[in-house]
């Protein structure tokens, strides 16, 4: 078993590893669990979005004093670190086999996508660095095997499995932020009333022609989810061909 020192270690990683973390507090016997509290900051994070993700707030649902909850987890920091390894959970499983690589990235995007949207609030985590926890590290390997065995190097393969991390996390903050607004649909008839003659007015023809055809609207949905991954995985595609032949 690995050891080292936990003071030296980014917030959270020991734990997510399942190494005991020195929080230097002593004290009667423990009333809750490391895992009892992240499941209530992620129960707490899915019903009240990422804002909500206070230590006293957590603390409060699972009945400790503010002051308590740092005997299980030592900083919110460290908290989130092991609430967000929860929530994205295990990889999903890939068909790596050969020529399977897009099937491969398409599956692991939209597997991205289906979590943010089951967790609406992970597209808000801040991003300190490279995956280091082992679900998200399990993540990133299951694509790296399918990108590397089309032919991609690993840098290649990494750079790659950033985009496509990138796009999911842009798509699903996209769609829950549409889905929770609170604004006038501008494909409602009054907002689409309001804007046509202004954008014919003012020079905007192909918008103008778009509203006509009711083709111009808030939603993200499939069509836009597909037309975008799609680029991307062309991409990717030449740059598999492109690679020289190891005969």
């Amino acid at each position: 078993m690995p050891t080292s020192d936990d003071e030296l270690l980014p917030p959270g990683l020991a734990l997510a590893w399942g190494l005991t973390a020195k929080t230097g507090r002593l004290g009667r016997k423990p009333s809750q669990s490391v895992e009892g509290i992240v499941d209530a900051a992620v129960a707490l994070a899915d019903a009240e979005g990422f804002a909500a993700l206070s230590m006293p707030n957590i603390a409060k649902r699972v009945g400790l004093t503010a002051n308590a909850i740092y005997r299980y987890v030592s900083s919110r920091d460290e908290l989130l670190v092991l609430a967000a390894e929860a929530a994205w959970g295990p990889a999903p499983a890939l068909d790596t086999g050969t020529g399977r690589w897009r099937a491969a990235a398409d599956g692991w995007t939209r597997a991205m996508i289906a979590r943010c949207d089951t967790h609406p609030w992970l597209p808000d985590m801040p991003i300190r660095g490279a995956p280091a926890t082992p679900n998200l590290l399990r993540w990133t390997e299951v694509l790296l095997e399918a990108l590397t065995g089309a032919g991609l190097s690993t840098a290649e393969s990494l750079g790659c499995a950033l985009l496509l991390d990138g796009y999911a996390r842009r798509i699903a903050g996209a769609r829950r932020d549409v889905r929770n607004s609170s604004a006038t649909p501008v494909r409602s008839a009054a907002v689409a009333r309001f804007l046509h003659p202004l954008l014919e007015e003012h020079g905007y023809p192909i918008l103008a022609s778009m509203m006509t055809r009711d083709e111009y609207d808030d939603d993200v949905g499939e069509d836009d989810v597909a037309f975008g991954l799609n680029r991307i995985l062309d991409g990717i595609e030449v740059l598999i061909a492109r690679r020289p032949d190891p005969r």
